[in-house]
Parts: C-alpha cells; structure tokens; sequence
C-alpha cells in the first residue's frame, strides 16, 4: 500500500505530440507524476495543459533534444531534483525520415534518422538506467517505443525500419543488464494508430504496398496504445512485459509483402 500511496514518477520523450501525448494524458489520468520531454517548449506546455495541472505540481516540461548528451542529461538530473526519483522512462521520441531503399538514401538523412531514433533511445535509456541503478533496490522500469517496422518494413523505409530493429537489441540488453538493479526493459510496437505520421504515410489515403500499389488501411484511437503503455508502466515491480505488440485491427501487418 506505501508503494502506491505515493505517485510513481514517469519521463516521457516525444510528449509533445501524438502517442507521446497520448500517454502524458494517460499517466496523469492515473495519478502519475509526469516529466515532458520534447524539442519545442509551446506543445509540451499544450500537452500538460490538457489535463489542467501546474507545471512543478503534476508535470515537469523540459525541452530536450534527445540527440545532444548534454540535453539528456540536464532531463533526468531536473526529474530527480524535483520529483526524488524515477520510476518508469517511456522512450518514444522518433521520427519515420527518408523514404527510399537503401540505395536512394542520402547518408546526411540516415544520420540524422540514427541520430533520433537510435542514438537518442540510448542517451536517454543510458540516463535512465544509471539514475535507476542509484535508487537500488527500488530500480524502475524502461519502456522503448519500437514499431511494427521492428518486425516487418514498409517498403522505402530502410533507415526508420534499420533503427527499429535496432531498439529490439537495445531493449533486451537494458533488461538482461538491469536485472542486477532492479531495472526492467520492455518493447512496444505500435502499428497504424490515428497520428501525425500516418498522414505523412498516406494511410487514409493509400500508403504504399509491398506490390507497388496504395492501400487504404485500418487505423485505431492512439489512446487504446496509450492504455497500453500505461498498463506496462503500471506493473509490480516483480513482474515484466518484455514484447508487446499492438496493432489496428486487419492492418496489411500479418502476411505483409
């Protein structure tokens, strides 16, 4: 009953938009404690507005380029100071890049895809887990945000699809090395929820198939993944969903190509 009674406190990258902003709404719906992370302050002020909190009391928004070590570090080091702890990182920041095979895309463009998806995961699951590791043995709990991508490509997306399979690698290392601290990692791969980059994609329109045709495709409510990201932040500390995979209902996933 102690563990509960007082909030858990949760960072969340990428919170000033779509699945990000989702799950701020969810956390603080569920009495959490939230830290905003993003590169623009005004849609981070947005996404902790929405749910009528202080900044300082509920929510904390520091604006963060998940890129830049010293932005990351400056993050986890004003979660500390003003909440005590960390209980749960939501590694969400990301960006879907260049469109094109392997053969077509400009080296600036899969770095800068690298630079976000891949390279700021770690700078902010490395940040996360020494300040875990601090708080032996209460530890925490880091969730990736990975993509059915992580699984299975959309075709021209060999950069977005390249940094995902590798948060799959990066998650399971962060839980086969945090079981010493009390730390957990686990992947959700969210596919075709209702947010900005499916319109990048065309999804409602007719985004591109495996057989050079467009397809229209099934989307669902971002909050229900959401719910889901709540529900594993939310676990016990003696228990773990290392894979989850969520996807909108009939999407060209399963038997995709």
């Amino acid at each position: 009953m102690g563990e509960r009674a007082t909030p858990r406190v949760a960072v969340v990258t990428g919170a000033g938009s779509g699945i990000g902003r989702a799950v701020v709404q969810r956390l603080l719906a569920d009495g959490w404690h939230v830290v905003l992370a993003g590169r623009r302050e005004g849609p981070l002020k947005e996404t902790a507005g929405t749910e009528g909190v202080i900044d300082g009391d509920h929510t904390l928004v520091v604006p963060c380029d998940v890129t830049q070590p010293a932005d990351v570090e400056r993050l986890f080091a004003q979660t500390v100071r003003v909440f005590g702890r960390l209980d749960v990182l939501f590694n969400n920041a990301g960006t879907f890049g260049p469109s094109g095979d392997v053969g077509e895309i400009d080296v600036s463009a899969w770095e800068s895809t690298v630079a976000v998806n891949l390279t700021g995961s770690f700078l902010c699951a490395a940040a996360a887990f020494r300040t875990m590791k601090a708080q032996v043995p209460q530890g925490g709990r880091i969730i990736n945000n990975g993509s059915i991508s992580a699984h299975s490509p959309r075709p021209k997306s060999a950069a977005y699809t390249t940094t995902k399979h590798a948060i799959t690698g990066l998650t399971k290392s962060i839980e086969l090395d945090g079981r010493a601290y009390g730390i957990t990692a686990g992947q959700i791969d969210i596919g075709n929820t209702r947010t900005e980059i499916m319109t990048t994609l065309g999804v409602g329109e007719g985004a591109l198939q495996a057989d050079g045709s467009r397809r229209v495709e099934p989307t669902f409510d971002v909050e229900e993944a959401a719910r889901a990201v709540a529900f594993m932040a939310s676990l016990p500390r003696e228990a773990s969903v290392g894979s989850l995979l969520i996807t909108a209902a009939g999407m060209p996933f399963v038997g995709r190509g």
